[in-house]
């Protein structure tokens, strides 16, 4: 993407972002109302950019003849996602699969083997409105793979996970990075820390920084910023120098009017 812009009404959600993600896990670092969210949603296509160019997997998704392509190869769990209770969980999940214009041979294997990678393989058959709030995440992530979609688009996805869940989740994450390209939008820098290949950092619609997890954790050592580890510190090192160096370009900009 080149140039991205969103805006809603009158805020500028996104401003100018440049970003070039390949295969791996990718991770969106910055705080809330940041603008990761409206990013995710874009590149999920189901929210449209004001201004800029956007292309995922070689196609413009402003494009409508396009979007639908794109759609059938992308994975995408929104922060909050919708399902229908009475369903069960093999029933949501091949909806899904449904959905995505999968072969009908297909997608019973394809439901088994999402399912089981979640680690509800003994709750199949159980009605989603049944589930814990934590299983329902997990029936969430579920159908988002269930296409083994070429670029997967993650909100918030360890929200009411427990602990030995996130590590599980984490492991999935690394083995779904070696093929595909994953986005994880998260405030937990924890989980970037341990599952992804390159953290992305949004501050206020705009780019604050992009590197490596072991980049980001240096930088907190060399930067002093506040945190527990080292990776907590390199996420508020850059958002500190980001923040300044925003503020000393508002100031070049008043002078100049």
């Amino acid at each position: 993407m080149a140039g991205l812009r969103v805006r809603h009404r009158r805020t500028v959600a996104l401003d100018s972002v440049d970003l070039d993600l390949g295969p791996g896990v990718h991770g969106l670092l910055g705080p809330n109302g940041a603008g990761k969210t409206s990013l995710i949603r874009v590149l999920a296509t189901v929210a449209a950019p004001t201004g800029g160019r956007v292309e995922l997997l070689g196609d413009d998704v402003r494009d409508r003849r396009h979007r639908s392509a794109v759609r059938r190869r992308l994975g995408y769990l929104p922060q909050e996602f919708g399902y229908y209770p009475g369903f069960t969980v093999r029933e949501f999940v091949a909806y899904v699969a449904w959905l995505k214009e999968m072969p009908a041979a297909q997608v019973p294997a394809a439901v088994e083997r999402a399912v089981e990678r979640v680690g509800l393989a003994e709750r199949v058959d159980a009605k989603v409105k049944t589930l814990s709030g934590g299983m329902v995440r997990r029936v969430g992530i579920a159908q988002a793979i269930v296409n083994e979609p070429d670029v997967l688009l993650l909100d918030e996805p360890t929200a009411g996970l427990d602990p030995e869940q996130r590590v599980e989740f984490r492991a999935l994450l690394r083995e779904l990075g070696t093929a595909t390209t994953v986005v994880v939008s998260t405030h937990l820098v924890e989980d970037v820390a341990a599952a992804c290949t390159e953290v992305t950092l949004v501050e206020a619609g705009r780019i604050a920084y992009r590197g490596t997890p072991p980049a980001l954790a240096e930088l907190g050592e060399s930067a002093g910023g506040a945190g527990d580890n080292p990776i907590e510190r390199g996420y508020t090192a850059a958002l500190r120098t980001h923040r300044a160096a925003a503020l000393e370009e508002a100031a070049l900009e008043e002078v100049a009017r």
